[in-house]
């Protein structure tokens, strides 16, 4: 596992966790998140930057929506334990006002 310190700085509102998870193991949080093109990267971005959260409709989980860097916007599945943010997974998804094809 490794533990990533959230250090707070030119955001519009702090990070809500100290630390991010990353599990590198075999079915880890990294092999999910690179499952759909994303690196751990976008998902730190967009946790540090995202525009909503609410609750994932298939797990009940909560999530957060954002942009990355090139310009995809994407979900952001996760558990929160104590300070820290364990991300399960991300994918792509359409953005505000765009239909799913």
């Amino acid at each position: 596992m490794i533990y990533v310190d959230c250090a707070k700085g030119r955001r519009e509102r702090p990070m809500k966790w100290n630390q991010v998870i990353w599990d590198e193991t075999h079915g880890g949080n990294v092999e999910h998140v690179e499952e759909h093109d994303l690196t751990t990267d976008d998902v730190d971005h967009v946790l540090e930057n995202y525009e909503s959260e609410g609750l994932s409709r298939s797990s009940g989980r909560p999530c957060i929506f954002g942009h990355v860097p090139d310009g995809r916007y994407i979900i952001v599945i996760y558990e929160e334990i104590d300070d820290a943010v364990l991300p399960v997974t991300a994918y792509e998804i359409p953005g505000p006002g765009e239909r799913r094809q």
